[in-house]
């Protein structure tokens, strides 16, 4: 379970201080890790590749940032928080995750529309809370844990993930086409869209588009833009940091820099500089998974 601002845990702490060992979510690309490649008929529903932990991970605590991603987490070596295989919603503002995270798990980051087929049922029902794989998909997700915890390695528990998803995909529905329509409009535009416009081109009112894409993506389509808009920020200011922050975040879309700071702490708990401070490590790709 996590704990959002103003909670026990909320924006008074100081995220990666060494005393309480937290990790902010730009962070966790230090932490030891595999990437492996999913089935292309998976690829297509996902946010990005499988991701390994590696056991060798030091305990810690981590402050996730805001997401439209859905995720689902296997671990490998258990830990006293959260159950054995669990799925996590969408949030709209950073979390701090209650108690140390296992030190080896495996995670899937579902696009939104793609965690709706994937999983099944309305995204929306989620919330910001945990999950359990079993109060999702029943008996065949208690398999699934104890499938990839069967398997000795990082390429055979990715196919185990890969043969669960393509079934998952085969059976879970398609999402509507005024929604694909509109989260596509959202990411084209770089979450700089008017929403009203949106809802006149698929034909529904403003309430109706609210209703329906919140269901099935999980936020609302406004909050969905902001997060795009702040995720294009941070592709552009993490790729290119001679950028001027004022420069980065005119051409985000934001109305000044001020404004821009404002969705750091809300999305990630820490400023600009701090984020980018933190930032670091490197990704191994796993040549097995990578030929799956």
């Amino acid at each position: 379970m996590a704990t959002g601002p103003g909670g026990r845990s909320g924006t008074g702490a100081h995220a990666g201080s060494a005393a309480t060992g937290r990790l902010v979510e730009s962070e966790r690309a230090a932490l030891p890790r595999v990437v492996g490649r999913p089935h292309a008929l998976v690829r297509s529903l996902l946010a990005q590749p499988y991701t390994g932990i590696a056991p060798e991970t030091a305990r810690h605590r981590l402050l996730l940032s805001a997401t439209a991603r859905v995720s689902l987490v296997v671990k490998i070596d258990d830990s006293p928080y959260r159950p054995p295989g669990f799925v996590q919603g969408t949030h709209d503002r950073y979390a701090l995750v209650d108690g140390e995270c296992a030190r080896s798990y495996v995670e899937v980051g579902m696009a939104p529309l793609g965690a709706y087929r994937l999983l099944g049922r309305p995204i929306d029902e989620l919330g910001e809370t945990v999950v359990d794989l079993q109060d999702v998909f029943g008996t065949s997700g208690q398999r699934l844990v104890e499938a990839i915890r069967d398997e000795s390695t990082w390429r055979g528990r990715f196919a185990v993930l890969d043969r669960f998803l393509l079934n998952a995909a085969e059976r879970g529905p398609e999402p509507s086409a005024e929604v694909a329509w509109a989260w596509r409009r959202i990411v084209d535009s770089e979450g700089t869209t008017a929403i009203g416009h949106v809802a006149k081109e698929v034909g529904w009112s403003h309430k109706r588009l609210i209703t329906r894409f919140a269901r099935q993506v999980g936020l609302t389509p406004k909050k969905a833009a902001r997060l795009v808009r702040f995720e294009h920020l941070l592709a552009h200011v993490t790729t290119d940091r001679t950028t001027p922050w004022p420069v980065a975040a005119a051409e985000a879309g934001y109305a000044d820099q001020a404004h821009m700071i404002r969705d750091f702490r809300a999305f990630t708990g820490v400023t600009p500089t701090e984020y980018l401070a933190r930032r670091g490590g490197k990704f191994v790709q796993d040549p097995g998974a990578a030929r799956s």
